[in-house]
């Protein structure tokens, strides 16, 4: 462990939260596509491609998705990261705060995109988002290359 450094499990809260976070999504999204699906009577021929599926949704059942896949994508990053620092016991106050503050930017980016998806505040949400998760990985690469 270094100095400064909390116990591991203090980083990984933020990273169970926010696998947590992407299983409300993916509930969300069910809760809301299988509805529409039912409703629309939306064909689903196996030939049919991703595209002309969700052509025949809302956008509002959509969104719900769209997030979901977000949630899979640069969140990886933030895994690597957040384990990174946990297995070499370096994860101090500040990168935990980090940690937690980039979980509470995604949550707020899924609940735009989900609900209103104004893109300007959900670019803005992420941007931040993409800040705080390059200031941890700065952290975790000063320990790993230090």
């Amino acid at each position: 462990m270094t100095p400064g450094a909390l116990p591991a499990n203090s980083i990984l809260q933020p990273v169970m939260a926010l696998v947590l976070w992407t299983l409300v999504m993916w509930v969300w999204l069910y809760a809301t596509r299988i509805p529409a699906i039912r409703r629309l009577r939306v064909a689903m021929p196996p030939t049919q491609t991703k595209e002309a599926f969700n052509a025949q949704l809302p956008p509002d059942v959509r969104w719900k998705a769209d997030n979901y896949n977000h949630l899979l994508e640069q969140p990886v990053l933030f895994y690597a990261v957040a384990l990174t620092l946990a297995v070499l016991g370096a994860a101090d106050r500040l990168s935990v705060n980090l940690a937690w503050a980039y979980v509470g930017l995604r949550v707020m980016h899924s609940l735009i995109q989900a609900t209103v998806n104004v893109i300007l505040w959900r670019f803005a949400v992420f941007a931040l988002g993409s800040v705080v998760l390059a200031g941890l990985a700065l952290r975790a690469a000063r320990v790993v290359f230090g």
